[in-house]
């Protein structure tokens, strides 16, 4: 089932690309326009946001049907998310995504110019602005009641106004001294970037579009939160410890970026003082190199923050399964949920394996 719902997606997305090359005529303004948002929007990814949205809609509906106006509007979340990743890879000077150039590289090569990253940077703002703008327009083509539309619609443009927030958190973070960083801090961040768009917006949207009441709609709020924090935690694992091959980006595109990650945070915390002037040298260097990085994850285990991290991970995923299973949700759609938010974990579970095996050798 939900390799079909991915599917549809898949062709609803294709089919709204179409459908905006109509009504907007992006490629008469510049063929370029067009083509690197069509490009970028339909690269290979997981459809998460969307599918989650259509499992939650599935599991409070009473019609077994699920209407092509509900997949032509779950694109919107998948649209949102393009937007934060457009403006995330200019703030974060990112040269790739999924694999492939970043979408303000894309267009820095449209004409010659002395300054191509600033041309890039200036047209990637205005390209996520217009990619914003079409999620909107997505989520309108759903079908539904006009009062349970509003809402899921409002609650919508809320998120996208949260994560803003989190992405403005985070910028300040960065220039901010490690110090001053606290891990409630870093949670806050964690749930308006990450948590509240990925997780609880897909599940909360959907499950007011199909009725849910409102005790429902508060635990699936509360359940997104924590696989979100526990999404990002793992996140950030990985892009300490895992490889580039995996992850589809620079391996030390996080540590070069010097961000006050809960892993981090701990480290920083629980390390002596003359380890923590170490760690803390290496992180405010401006270039890092691999030997950083070799370094970095040294003093991330030793100070117990891997496995504390893993362990922060584990916890949010317990309490996820115990609000899951206390839904009135369909039974059928709670599984397969389930089985959704397992497998976003397997990093997690791989990497724990593997030092935990490392450990025992």
């Amino acid at each position: 089932m939900v390799s079909e719902i991915r599917a549809k997606i898949e062709e609803s997305l294709e089919a709204f690309m179409d459908k905006i090359k109509v009504d907007y005529k992006l490629h008469l303004v510049n063929p370029i326009l067009y083509e690197s948002i069509r490009e970028f929007s339909l690269r290979k990814g997981k459809r998460l946001r969307p599918l989650l949205l259509i499992l939650s809609y599935k599991g409070y509906s009473p019609n077994k049907k699920t209407s092509k106006s509900l997949y032509n509007a779950s694109t919107c979340i998948e649209l949102l998310h393009n937007f934060m990743l457009i403006h995330d890879d200019i703030i974060d000077r990112s040269n790739l995504r999924r694999g492939k150039p970043t979408l303000h590289k894309v267009l820095g090569r449209i004409i010659k110019t002395e300054d191509r990253d600033k041309l890039g940077y200036d047209l990637g703002i205005i390209a996520g602005d217009i990619v914003y703008a079409f999620a909107i327009d997505a989520f309108l083509s759903i079908k539904e009641t006009p009062k349970r539309k509003e809402r899921a619609l409002k609650y919508f443009i809320q998120t996208a106004a949260f994560t803003a927030m989190g992405e403005f958190i985070d910028t300040l973070h960065g220039v901010e001294k490690l110090s001053k960083v606290k891990e409630s801090d870093v949670f806050l961040n964690y749930t308006l970037k990450t948590a509240r768009y990925t997780f609880d917006c897909p599940l909360v949207t959907g499950a007011i579009l199909a009725g849910a009441d409102d005790k429902d709609i508060k635990k699936l709020s509360e359940l997104g939160i924590l696989v979100g924090q526990a999404f990002q935690i793992q996140d950030d694992i990985i892009g300490i410890f895992d490889s580039q091959k995996n992850i589809g980006k620079s391996i030390l595109s996080d540590l070069a970026e010097s961000k006050k990650t809960l892993l981090v945070c701990h480290a920083y915390n629980k390390l002596s003082a003359q380890k923590r002037k170490q760690f803390t040298q290496i992180f405010n260097k401006e270039t890092k190199n691999y030997q950083d990085l070799v370094t970095i994850r040294k003093i991330f285990v030793a100070a117990g923050s891997f496995d504390y991290c893993l362990n922060a991970v584990q916890e949010r995923i317990d309490k996820t399964n115990k609000i899951l299973n206390s839904l009135k949700m369909h039974k059928k759609y709670k599984t397969i949920i389930a089985d959704a938010i397992h497998q976003l974990f397997q990093h997690s579970y791989r990497l724990r394996e593997l030092h935990t095996t490392k450990k025992s050798i």
